[in-house]
């Protein structure tokens, strides 16, 4: 009888394995930063990388992309705009002057004369074989592999929506935009029927208040996780951030500028790497979990060795 319980439980095993095509059912990348974001009690720090690796390759490019997946990067920030056909691209600003040997509004362009141009690497040089990669092919390239934070994209809700579903990545899309406690009850409202994750983004003023975040502590459905912008450090950003992750929510900070941490940025941090934990650090105990920087490697270095990183 247990030979054949054993042998029963096999055949169970073997088909629920070809059943999945022979895939194994270890999650994905993408899946188990998902889950990370989710769990309010995870330690793992999640990286977020700043118009991917622009260091290394034109901003918002494949290339850019393909890179911070190998360094074991969780969410890819990127920028969104659409052509005059109707069209999601990668692109940070509304013209492309600054990033192609074009000129003009991105809205002013077909998707097929946008393609004619060339994107601009990192010192202003020609890029012959890499034009403004779609939405789409963005998101191909991403699906299961990495988050995306879909920026400057929620005026195109639907549209981001309808490719991500076509890609089938819809569990990978992060939003975030600022507003009123209402507004973001209404965008984690629309998000969450779809399985998109909705973030709002609240600033602390340089006097240390900020009456956004005060309305979502007064009550209601907190969301998973908080963008915190803050010039000024002070014993109010620990009051603030204690109380946000008290409530049940994660708080994501963007070390790409001193302007929106306290000047706990990247560039301190990577200049000055015997004084990372002033700067890292402080962060950290203010209990931030995700982190938007312009120096992914170098940040993943400094989290595997605090074991805050796989």
């Amino acid at each position: 009888m247990r030979r054949i319980a054993l042998l029963s439980a096999f055949v169970t095993i073997a088909a629920a394995f070809i059943s999945c095509g022979g895939k194994s059912s270890e999650p994905t990348p993408a899946a188990k930063a998902r889950a990370i974001l989710l769990d309010p009690a995870a330690e793992k720090i999640l990286v977020a990388s700043h118009r991917a690796d622009w260091r290394h390759h034109p901003e918002n490019s494949i290339p850019a992309i393909e890179s911070v997946i190998k360094m074991g990067v969780d969410i890819v920030e990127i920028d969104v705009a659409m052509t005059s056909d109707g069209v999601l691209v990668l692109s940070h600003d509304s013209t492309v002057d600054r990033c192609t040997n074009g000129s003009g509004p991105v809205s002013s362009f077909t998707l097929d004369s946008l393609k004619q141009l060339r994107l601009k690497g990192t010192h202003g040089e020609i890029m012959d074989s890499l034009a403004i990669p779609t939405l789409e092919e963005a998101l191909t390239v991403c699906k299961d592999k990495i988050l995306v934070n879909v920026d400057h994209g929620w005026n195109y809700f639907p549209q981001v929506l309808e490719i991500a579903r076509k890609v089938d990545c819809v569990d990978q899309i992060i939003f975030k935009s600022g507003g009123t406690r209402q507004a973001t009850a209404e965008a984690m409202k629309q998000c969450g029927e779809t399985g998109i994750i909705f973030m709002p983004i609240v600033t602390v003023a340089k006097d240390g208040t900020s009456e956004t975040i005060d309305s979502y502590l007064d009550g209601g459905e907190m969301p998973v996780m908080f963008e915190v912008c803050f010039s000024k450090d002070s014993t109010a950003i620990d009051t603030y951030m204690k109380a946000l992750t008290d409530a049940g929510s994660k708080i994501w900070v963007n070390s790409i500028w001193g302007s929106l941490c306290g000047d706990n940025d990247d560039e301190r941090a990577y200049k000055s790497p015997e004084d990372a934990d002033l700067y890292y650090g402080r962060l950290l105990s203010l209990g931030f979990k995700a982190f938007q920087t312009d120096r992914p490697e170098y940040l993943i270095g400094y989290l595997r060795k605090k074991g805050l990183h796989d």
